[in-house]
């Protein structure tokens, strides 16, 4: 492994790290981040804790009206904790909760919404005006940065996007079925893919990494060459 160490801000860069769901986006966003000395901005936390405050409120996700009232009313902010950032939502910590099955189950269908997506890309640009930022999502560098100086978009065979997201859940003491989890991964691909409103694709100058048989420490050394070769060449 390299020796990882901080970038001036006099060529600092953005990472955009899209792909599919369970395939370690934000495992690679967030040591990749912390290697290189970058702020780190999880924007499928942003998704996730709005999809929790509609639910929460027992919101229609086909009622325009009110969602765009209730992105008035939420607030999301990134605070640092012992295992890393941690979501706030309207000053409350929501880390744990939004990583539940129930969020993650409708998130995908708020993500889709125009309204939502309009709301959070022009927060997640607002974050990282300045460069020397991580970030990963789903339309990173197609949309929120399309100038980003690096794109990576993950994929992994689907199985193993399978057991990952299984063994994170099973870890967070959630009791469900493999069965449940690939319906729930299945149905986030699809909806992903074809919605109308930035889907998931990878950018024509996106290097795609396939981290099927990959350790995370073997991903991050690659993604992290990749990064220093971009720095470099904007010195």
């Amino acid at each position: 492994m390299p020796i990882f160490v901080g970038m001036s801000s006099s060529n600092n860069i953005i990472v955009a790290i899209d792909g599919y769901s369970s395939t370690g986006k934000s495992t690679l966003a967030k040591a990749l981040a912390q290697s290189l000395d970058y702020g780190y901005i999880d924007t499928g936390a942003m998704y996730r804790a709005t999809t929790l405050f509609l639910l929460r409120h027992n919101m229609d996700f086909n009622d325009m009206g009110a969602i765009q009232k209730a992105l008035f009313a939420i607030q999301i902010q990134f605070r640092p904790g012992k295992d890393g950032n941690r979501t706030f939502l309207n000053g409350e910590d929501v880390e744990d909760e939004i990583r539940t099955m129930p969020v993650s189950a409708k998130v995908s269908e708020v993500a889709a919404v125009p309204l939502v997506r309009r709301a959070m890309v022009a927060q997640q640009q607002a974050m990282a005006k300045e460069r020397g930022f991580v970030m990963d999502g789903r339309d990173i560098g197609t949309v929120v940065f399309k100038d980003a100086e690096l794109k990576l978009f993950l994929t992994a065979d689907p199985v193993v996007r399978l057991k990952r997201r299984y063994d994170e859940l099973i870890k967070r003491g959630i009791e469900i079925t493999e069965e449940a989890v690939l319906a729930n991964l299945e149905h986030r691909d699809h909806i992903d893919s074809t919605r109308e409103d930035s889907p998931l694709r990878k950018a024509s100058d996106a290097i795609e990494l396939d981290n099927t048989n990959l350790t995370p420490e073997q991903q991050l050394e690659i993604a992290y060459k990749y990064a220093m070769d971009r720095i470099e060449q904007t010195v």
